[in-house]
């Protein structure tokens, strides 16, 4: 249960002026900090998988881990793909289980960032999944990953950002207002001014990319001032490396296991007083009480065929699990031949959806049309197709 819709998770953050923590993850360790300190505070929180981080885990392998752990959580929890590159890396995201996607088109000019960003929208929210876009442009300066943000801050303008917002559909916007990815180099300057003219004139969940290095009084500007959403990943990277070193400096000889012990509690402290900094401790019964589950739908199938042989039956159905299972919203194809022969149906399909939206976009999809109407429909008339979601 405590899997729930991000929209309905930072809508409430924005009504209430506080800001929900999106921690980037990249081990284990990180994924299980993150959790603890969420409950420890009774806070919503957020689980980022950046895309410029594939580098350091297999996106497909954590997923499972990140959706159990979100699943069994007692605090409302949301899964974000940060920093994806392309539509299809947002539809990847969403079929592993992500139920919030960013893909950064910043870096374009306005024209084509708005037709990138304005694809994204329309395959996601016919998934239900909410979208953060991101205008001006947000560098990187030093520390982990910060190489992979090259050139000169561009700063949000507020004529921009209504057009953006207007043309594309985005759910929640990520501005550039002064922060910088990675570690600052001196005193950060933030253009206060510049955010309160966009969120007066957007009214929608601002968002923070670079949140380390700022001051306690920055960020309750910022929160003041429309920022729901920050992200933070450079912090919580150099406490566990300073948690490592220690162990090292203190002559550990117990391989590695000795030399990451500590660091989950390391990376649960950052997190902890970021989220009590934020605001957003103790409003996890809140959340719960406004916020939609996030739960998947099971597409069922049982049918008969007619005209083909048994080769004919498994081939059909291969083509499916290939074709369909790529669909936006699609999380598993299923495909399932009765034990008892003598069962009234002889065949099934189980195609679970992550959102009961995915209804409608995947009857529609013109890959689902083309293979039913070639492959399926023509051998299959004896059948029945409900919609299912799970009873608790």
């Amino acid at each position: 249960m405590p899997l729930v819709a991000m929209k309905d998770m930072l809508d409430h953050a924005y009504r209430h002026r506080y800001a929900v923590g999106a921690f980037d993850l990249v081990s284990l360790d990180f994924l299980d900090a993150i959790v603890q300190a969420a409950e420890q505070s009774r806070a919503p929180v957020i689980l980022s998988l950046a895309e410029s981080h594939f580098d350091y885990f297999d996106f497909e392998l954590a997923m499972p881990a990140v959706e159990a752990a979100a699943r069994r959580a007692s605090v409302p929890v949301a899964i974000h793909l940060d920093h994806g590159h392309s539509l299809e890396s947002a539809v990847r995201g969403i079929n592993l289980g992500c139920n919030g996607v960013m893909v950064d088109a910043s870096h374009y000019p306005l024209d084509e960032n708005i037709a990138r960003s304005r694809k994204v929208v329309d395959m996601a929210h016919g998934c239900g999944v909410p979208v953060e876009g991101e205008l001006g442009y947000i560098p990187g300066v030093e520390g982990e990953d910060a190489e992979r943000h090259p050139g000169e801050i561009r700063y949000t303008t507020v004529e921009e950002a209504r057009r953006y917002v207007e043309e594309t559909g985005v759910d929640f916007l990520a501005v550039s207002i002064g922060t910088v990815h990675g570690r600052m180099r001196g005193e950060p300057k933030l253009d206060f001014d510049r955010l309160a003219e966009i969120d007066r004139a957007l009214g929608i969940p601002l968002v923070i990319h670079g949140g380390t290095g700022l001051t306690d009084n920055q960020f309750r500007r910022l929160i003041e001032h429309g920022v729901t959403k920050i992200n933070y990943y450079t912090a919580l990277s150099d406490a566990a490396a300073r948690r490592i070193a220690e162990n090292g400096e203190q002559g550990v000889n117990s391989g590695y296991t000795g030399w990451v012990a500590g660091v989950r509690n390391a990376i649960a402290t950052e997190v902890e007083r970021c989220i009590r900094l934020w605001g957003s401790a103790d409003r996890a019964d809140a959340v719960l009480a406004k916020a939609s589950p996030w739960d998947p739908v099971e597409h069922l199938i049982v049918y008969n065929v007619k005209g083909l042989d048994e080769a004919g039956v498994q081939a059909m159905m291969a083509e499916g699990r290939r074709v369909l299972s790529k669909i936006p919203g699609v999380r598993e194809v299923f495909t399932g031949q009765a034990v008892k022969e003598d069962a009234s149906y002889r065949y099934t399909w189980l195609v679970r959806f992550c959102h009961p939206a995915v209804i409608d976009s995947y009857r529609d999809h013109p890959e689902h049309v083309a293979f039913a109407d070639r492959y399926f429909r023509p051998v299959a008339s004896e059948r029945i197709s409900i919609d299912y979601r799970q009873v608790r």
